[in-house]
């Protein structure tokens, strides 16, 4: 069965001096605020595009990772996840580097850097990023 997740963002104002609010409908985890700033400068306790994007494709990966490792008789204790998504005004989203640190008891490096670039390459965020370069650092703990 599909599911459908909604947030919406109330923008006020102009690009470079506006701002506005990111609520989290389906979660209900609240709002944050964004403005083009916290976007291409500093994020000054603000949100971005880019930094949601970050969340969803480090979450997103790590269940895939999981799921794939658990799948193949070696399920992980733990893995950390970090996405770091590059925008560059004027030309967009540029790139997304995952960086993954995981436990995973009876798994060797090459196993896991497999399992890794695997997930990468499939994990639904992933796909949706298809116009994006994705990099990958995978490493045991």
């Amino acid at each position: 069965m599909a599911t459908t997740r909604t947030a919406h963002t109330v923008w006020e104002g102009e690009l470079i001096k506006g701002s506005g609010t990111v609520t989290f409908d389906s979660s209900g985890i609240g709002s944050q605020p964004v403005s083009w700033a916290s976007r291409a400068e500093q994020a000054n306790g603000k949100t971005s595009p880019e930094e949601l994007i970050g969340a969803a494709h480090s979450s997103c990966f790590s269940m895939a990772l999981s799921h794939a490792l658990t799948g193949a008789g070696n399920p992980p204790t733990r893995l950390e996840t970090k996405a770091d998504v590059t925008f560059q005004p004027g030309e967009g989203i540029t790139s997304v580097h995952l960086t993954v640190r995981g436990e995973v008891p009876g798994l060797d490096e090459q196993g896991f850097k497999a399992a890794a670039e695997d997930a990468k390459k499939n994990c639904p965020v992933s796909q949706a990023l298809t116009g994006t370069t994705i990099t990958l650092s995978a490493e045991l703990a």
